[in-house]
């Protein structure tokens, strides 16, 4: 008689003879029994098939011997799933305390820390950023990770780093995303948030400044909001944190964007001699004690006003203004600056930029974020936002979040299509790009 697999107990010998049956659906199925003996189970690890070795992998009985054979399995996913089910028994584990099994358990989770794969390196991560007695050599080594998505959920995350380990990373990491992730932790201390302000991470600190659980001293705080003028990207996460130093809200009041002013007066902690003389800054700006309001120009008024091209060019020359800094700034409806540092990511002309963005073409659009180094979902955001599309002329991203176009022709719509329009028009080309009319009519492109 058949032995059945499913059945609800199982000898040893059953075991062993179902352990070599030749249906792979049925070994695996014994791989995920938590009855079978640990020595079955490491046979089963070394199982010629994939999904059998994936069912001991998932097994919180398999032998820790078995852990190590896994952790170095050629299969991504065994891998993976062993790094989910490693991660469950990772507090308490001490590779000098531990027994023989968790010794093993323990030797596997490291295995899987330096892992080729920062899928797999990112499994783990995501599965021990919130265990609070998670192996600190552990996490430490994803921490320091090179890849943000690996290190970036231990760094916010981890209650196992310590303040210390906080303000190494923060003094060594060259990881583009690091220090934004240290500063969103929840109750973030004065030291270390210090050392986000020292480190002049602009997107670091405008992270630091939304995060109303982190502690910032007063001066520090004080001496942002007065640096804040030329920074942007700091104004929206200021006018939202709580308890503004005193006077701050009056000297805020001299630069902020009209519809951050409004956010400002909406503030409840505020007291009415505070609001009077904001609204009195706001009405000296605009009646003429600074620079006067733009005029609206049907929600494009990049197009027509001052860039902060210097402010951008500074920010681009220190290798400061990353897609992050942009992406935030976009989400703060900072136009002038989003399209400032479009222009200068991309290396373009801002007469060309203005063009693109007046003709209200998608694909030009989007090969300028493109050549900008953006993703093709921002892409899709700066056509809504600031291109001003109709929703059916929105050029979509791909279902992987790829741009929908070939790189030619994502290059080919920056490089030719501010040109020819106006040469279709009869009028003349733009001579920056050396081009004539003869040779834009040889392009032969529509």
């Amino acid at each position: 008689m058949a032995v059945d697999v499913n059945s609800t107990t199982i000898t040893y010998d059953d075991a062993k003879e179902l352990a070599v049956h030749d249906d792979s659906s049925v070994r695996a199925a014994l791989a995920r029994r938590a009855d079978v003996a640990p020595e079955v189970l490491y046979f089963l690890a070394e199982d010629a098939d994939p999904e059998v070795r994936r069912a001991v992998a998932e097994n919180a009985s398999a032998p820790g011997l078995s852990n190590i054979l896994l952790a170095r399995d050629d299969d991504t996913g065994v891998r993976t799933e062993l790094a989910t089910k490693i991660a469950a028994s990772a507090p308490g584990l001490d590779a000098e305390e531990a027994d023989k099994a968790n010794r093993a358990t323990y030797e596997a989770l490291e295995m899987l820390a330096r892992d080729q794969l920062k899928l797999v390196r990112g499994v783990l991560s995501e599965a021990l950023k919130d265990v609070p007695g998670a192996p600190v050599d552990i996490i430490k080594t994803l921490a320091n990770d090179l890849e943000i998505d690996v290190a970036g959920p231990v760094l916010q995350h981890s209650p196992v780093l310590q303040d210390d380990d906080l303000l190494e990373i923060i003094s060594t990491t060259q990881v583009e995303g690091a220090l934004n992730a240290v500063a969103r932790r929840e109750n973030l201390r004065e030291n270390v948030s210090d050392a986000i302000v020292a480190s002049d991470n602009d997107g670091a600190i405008a992270d630091l400044l939304g995060n109303n659980s982190a502690q910032i001293r007063e001066e520090t705080l004080d001496q942002l909001i007065d640096k804040a003028e030329g920074v942007t990207l700091w104004h929206k996460p200021l006018v939202a944190r709580r308890q503004l130093p005193e006077g701050a809200a009056q000297r805020m009041a001299h630069y902020l964007a009209d519809n951050l002013l409004a956010e400002l007066g909406q503030r409840t902690d505020l007291d009415e001699e505070t609001l009077t003389e904001v609204r009195a800054a706001v009405s000296q700006r605009i009646d003429g004690g600074g620079a006067p309001a733009p005029e609206p120009t049907s929600g494009q008024d990049f197009l027509h006003g001052e860039l902060p091209m210097d402010m951008v060019m500074r920010l681009y020359n220190a290798r400061k203004l990353d897609a992050r800094v942009v992406e935030k700034a976009l989400m703060a409806s900072d136009y002038n600056f989003v399209f400032a540092s479009i222009l200068v990511r991309a290396g373009v002309g801002p007469e060309v930029g203005r063009r693109i963005f007046l003709e209200k073409h998608p694909k030009a659009i989007m090969g300028l974020c493109w050549k900008a180094g953006l993703s093709a979902e921002m892409g899709v955001q700066v056509q809504k936002r600031m291109g001003r599309m109709a929703p059916s002329e929105i050029l979509e991203a791909g279902k992987g979040g790829e741009y929908p176009l070939s790189d030619h022709d994502l290059a080919w719509q920056v490089e030719f299509l501010p040109i020819w329009r106006p040469w279709a028009a009869g009028t003349e080309v733009a001579p920056w790009l050396g081009l004539s009319t003869k040779s834009c009519a040889a392009t032969n492109r529509p």
